[in-house]
């Protein structure tokens, strides 16, 4: 793939480009593919607060769990960011509230919040 292909999927997560980015994973894209600080294209729609090309990702294999090289992971990036659609489609998919340092309910705590029910 190249530097032009990836910057285009990363731009496609961030802006919530679903049809355009679903596409392309049905296409071939890898779901799980991930930039150089190991950020997944499920984990910046999920920061992004896409809450529908997040659910179609993880439909599509996308790791829910998958922990950036900051240690974070799709649903603590979404509880940090309060996207409380992107955390209920997370915890359908079964994304695991402890999972990442620190964990979604770390960063819920941190901020005097609950997650809420999926």
């Amino acid at each position: 793939m190249t530097d032009a292909t990836a910057d285009q999927l990363f731009d496609l997560a961030r802006l919530g480009e679903t049809a355009m980015l679903l596409a392309a994973v049905d296409g071939g894209a890898d779901p799980d593919f991930a930039d150089a600080q190991g950020s997944t294209l499920l984990m910046l729609a999920a920061y992004h607060g896409h809450a529908d090309l997040v659910e179609g990702l993880a439909q599509r294999g996308a790791d829910v769990d998958r922990v950036s090289g900051r240690g974070q992971t799709p649903l603590a990036g979404a509880v940090f960011k309060q996207h409380d659609e992107v955390i209920r489609v997370l915890l359908a998919a079964g994304a695991d509230p402890e999972a990442g340092n620190p964990s979604a309910r770390a960063t819920a705590a941190m901020f005097g919040r609950s997650l809420p029910e999926a």
